[in-house]
């Protein structure tokens, strides 16, 4: 076993036994990683209420031989507790998490999806923007290669805005008249897209909701599905309430 420390945003928690819980967290250095955090459910405990989704920490470990490592010592850096006091927030923010949980791979890291939602929740407990989880989706598939195409038609290449009227999951990106289906997609939404992908986030995150912000936000979230070929947990359960 070897020691290691590193800061970390925690994915999700499962009880074990009576007062232990296994915590999963996507890591700066060391990519997912999922540990047994002893006697945390204990009253007495110090460090219990550190290891919640959403909390950003400094952590001291050790590393197992198996699938399980240990936390020996927490840090809050960040609770995020705007996001947690919102129900909205709480929903959008979950929602991320669940991403991560599934992008992130164990014990392999990847400083830059751990700084991307860092960022997106910060973001979240600054503002309660619309438009934080659907641009944070889209930048996700983009670090994954997965970016949609949305300079011209995926199928014929057709490149005038006006032409472009809908948005396809499985073709990956916009397609003119001529070649639609799926999705319909108005210029403003594709215009917003754009501006998520495109460099100006920070004006994207000022947008109020709108009908514009709620079509990108179901795209992007239809697209991210595809992606990782499942359902979002947290996104539907915040439809549904």
């Amino acid at each position: 076993m070897s020691q290691f420390r590193d800061r970390g945003v925690v994915l999700r928690t499962i009880r074990l036994g009576e007062a232990d819980r296994i915590v999963t967290l996507m890591t700066e250095h060391h990519g997912k990683v999922r540990a047994v955090a002893k006697g945390v459910r204990r009253t007495s405990s110090k460090f219990g209420s550190r290891l919640e989704p959403l909390s950003h920490v400094a952590l001291l470990g050790w590393q197992g031989r198996g699938d399980l490592d240990t936390i020996n010592q927490v840090e809050v850096i960040d609770t995020f507790r705007p996001v947690r006091e919102d129900l909205d927030r709480m929903s959008a923010g979950l929602s991320m998490l669940e991403v991560v949980d599934q992008v992130g791979q164990e014990r392999h890291a990847n400083p830059r999806l751990y700084e991307m939602v860092v960022r997106a929740i910060a973001a979240l407990a600054e503002r309660n923007s619309p438009m934080v989880a659907p641009a944070f989706f889209l930048k996700v598939l983009a670090l994954e290669g997965s970016a949609p195409m949305l300079d011209g038609c995926v199928s014929c290449g057709q490149d005038d805005d006006a032409q472009l009227v809908a948005f396809d999951i499985v073709e990956g990106g916009v397609l003119c008249r001529s070649c639609r289906r799926g999705r319909p997609l108005s210029p403003d939404g594709l215009v917003l897209l754009r501006r998520t992908l495109g460099g100006g986030l920070s004006g994207v995150l000022a947008e109020p909701r709108s009908a514009v912000t709620d079509e990108v936000t179901a795209l992007a979230t239809e697209a991210m599905e595809a992606h990782l070929d499942r359902r979002l947990r947290s996104v539907r359960a915040g439809q549904v309430s």
